[in-house]
């Protein structure tokens, strides 16, 4: 069966402080905007990138040429925060300038709402060519910020198995980026204008390297390969460097124990809300550091004004136009959104939401919190109890911005709340987005308040430890145990748990826990595939049939279910029912190997030796080079021939 609706047993068997100031700072003269002589724009996003491990902010062990080079040219906004701690919304709030209950997209696999405008819509009905090459499935074009863009490069590569990875290396995104602009260059003319989106993984987790070392250590190494490549790309801009404006930023941070946290998503501390952001305009800015607080939903109404396009569409952003402070003045004094729904969307926790104002940072949340900025960096002192005021005031203005209840889901519509990915998001995108530390699903809590994250700050812990990739094999069971143990209606840790045990070959331990996360509700047709696995290899043809079916009702249009239902089929000894199954999966993906190899199988029991041969040779088409499963497909052709 394809484990977990993605993987097939057989040949295929497999079964995720504050910056020094190292620039002048103008003092007097003009604040009036930069001249506009920026022609093209080059978006640079970074995955998961600390602003305080940048060589630019101050990091002494920092290895960030590149990045350091952009803000030598240009400005270091010293306190930049995302409006989100997780790639999609983050990215949809870069582009288009709106927080995420203005664009839709709330969390991971939500996505951005259709008539959204953003800088690729914009730009390209200005005339602009428009390329983005992206290195992560959560910015897969299925999420909606593919829209306005020319050229997508959302590409994933299959590992050698066939199954979908969820990342691929800043080096393979870096070489597509520099391959378009050289097209654009030798197909375009002298008055072309481009804006190009480059957005790298690393140093997001699992960090690569020796795991005896440090993770913050790998971290860091990881940063220094992005930054490498960022390099490459500044040098393939060649001449057309003095006519483009550069933006570089993190859209998010990352937690090594801050709070108790680990990696990012779950709260809105400034841990993993601070973000660089660099804007180098040739020619125009003096370096300076800006130390005024801003928000990466600034970007986008920004470089329109560097670009000097009509910014009608960014009229209603919650961004403003960060140009004044590129010139040396103030910006105005202002309030700055951020929330996380991924507590409620993934595990029925509470939201929260959170909004800066002056000196005062406010989280709204079942207990809520309100810190003193200035003399309290670190958010440690919550101050909610002595300045009811205060707190009273940002809890009113927090709620202008969003309730914690999202809108009831909707099948279809513009405007839709909740997680509107989810009814149509395949069986693999979840599957992706788990493999990334993304539940891609939510636990239902039924009746009743829901806990407040600060409360579950051991148990978030350790769920990311798990999403992290940092445990394998018994360590990851092990870990998985404990969270069930404490959190027996989280859906996803009893769903990660059963494929973990099916790894390992414990099939009657998986399916308890596949059964457990039906239970818990979770709108997901993982835990019914996993289930099918296990009831298909212990011969309970009937029972993986009704559970393929359910499979199948929550993801109809799913070619990797269609495909384990044609091979149950096979196994049941419906041959015609079989071939009719895999070839359809294969119609919806034809990268499904374990599917074709299973159609080569179904042909040579019904008789048909060429189109088992056909089906064959087609799978060593398809395979790498170096499969291992070469071995088996070779002799399944050499018997049919």
């Amino acid at each position: 069966m394809i484990d977990g609706g993605r993987t097939i047993k057989s040949p295929f068997a497999g079964g995720i402080g504050i910056a020094a100031l190292v620039f002048a700072v103008a003092c007097g003269g003009s604040a009036r905007p930069p001249a506009l002589t920026a022609k093209n724009l080059l978006l640079i996003t970074v995955d998961t990138l600390r602003a305080d491990h940048v060589g630019a902010y101050g990091y002494p062990r920092a290895r960030t040429p590149a990045l350091d080079s952009i803000a030598r040219g240009g400005a270091l906004f010293e306190r930049a925060y995302a409006a989100a701690p997780i790639t999609l919304p983050s990215h949809a709030t870069i582009l288009s300038g709106r927080y995420p209950p203005g664009h839709g997209s709330r969390d991971n696999g939500q996505p951005v709402t259709p008539s959204t405008a953003t800088l690729a819509t914009v730009l390209r009905a200005k005339g602009f060519k428009t390329a983005a090459f992206v290195a992560a499935f959560p910015l897969d074009h299925q999420f909606g910020l593919d829209r306005g863009f020319d050229v997508y490069g959302d590409h994933l590569p299959r590992d050698a198995a066939g199954r979908p990875t969820s990342e691929r290396p800043a080096s393979q995104v870096i070489d597509e980026a520099i391959a378009w602009l050289r097209g654009t260059k030798s197909q375009g003319n002298t008055g072309d204008r481009f804006f190009l989106w480059v957005h790298l993984f690393e140093p997001h987790a699992p960090y690569q390297g020796d795991m005896t070392r440090p993770a913050i250590d790998r971290y860091d190494d990881e940063i220094a390969t992005a930054d490498r490549e960022i390099g490459r790309l500044l040098s393939a801009l060649g001449q057309g460097a003095a006519v483009t404006l550069v933006v570089a930023a993190g859209d998010h941070g990352e937690a090594f124990g801050e709070h108790g946290e680990f990696a990012h998503s779950i709260f809105v501390y400034d841990t993993t809300l601070r973000v660089p952001l660099l804007i180098g305009q040739p020619g125009t800015v003096t370096p300076r550091v800006v130390p005024d607080p801003v928000t990466l939903a600034d970007i986008a109404p920004t470089v329109a004004r560097l670009l000097g396009i009509d910014m009608t569409e960014f009229k209603t952003a919650d961004g403003i136009d960060l140009s004044p402070a590129l010139a040396g003045g103030a910006l105005p004094k202002r309030e700055l959104y951020a929330e996380s729904f991924a507590p409620l969307m993934e595990f029925g926790w509470a939201p929260l939401r959170s909004i800066r104002s002056g000196p005062w940072k406010y989280i709204a949340a079942p207990r809520p919190e309100l810190y003193d900025l200035e003399r309290d960096v670190g958010e440690q002192r919550n101050l909610r109890s002595e300045q009811d005021v205060v707190a009273k005031g940002l809890e009113a203005r927090v709620d202008r911005y969003s309730g914690d209840v999202l809108p009831t889901l909707g099948p279809a519509g513009p405007e839709r709340g909740g997680r509107s990915g989810t009814s149509a998001m395949t069986d693999e995108a979840a599957g992706q987005l788990r493999a990334l530390g993304y539940s891609a699903g939510s636990s239902r809590t039924p009746g009743g308040a829901r806990p407040d994250p600060k409360d579950r700050r051991d148990l978030a812990a350790r769920i990311a430890q798990v999403t992290s990739g940092e445990l394998t094999g018994a360590p990851l069971i092990a870990a998985l145990e404990g969270i069930v143990r404490d959190d027996p209606r989280n859906g996803q840790a009893h769903l990660r748990l059963g494929f973990a045990r099916l790894q390992q070959g414990d099939c009657r331990g998986a399916e308890s826990e596949f059964h457990a996360a039906i239970a818990n509700a979770l709108p997901s047709a993982d835990a019914y595939a996993g289930l099918a696995t296990c009831l298909g290899q212990r011969r309970d043809f009937a029972g993986a049939g009704n559970a393929l079916s359910e499979a199948k009702r929550l993801e109809p249009d799913n070619p990797v279910i269609t495909a384990n239902v044609g091979i149950l089929k096979a196994q049941r000894g419906d041959l015609p029912g079989a071939i009719d199954a895999l070839k359809l999966a294969l119609k919806g993906d034809p990268n499904l190997h374990e599917a074709r190899f299973n159609l080569a199988i179904a042909y040579a029991k019904a008789g048909r030796r060429a189109d088992a041969a056909a089906a064959a040779r087609e799978l060593l088409a398809r395979l790498p080079p170096e499969a291992p499963q070469r071995t088996e497909v070779q002799r399944l052709l050499d018997a049919v021939r």
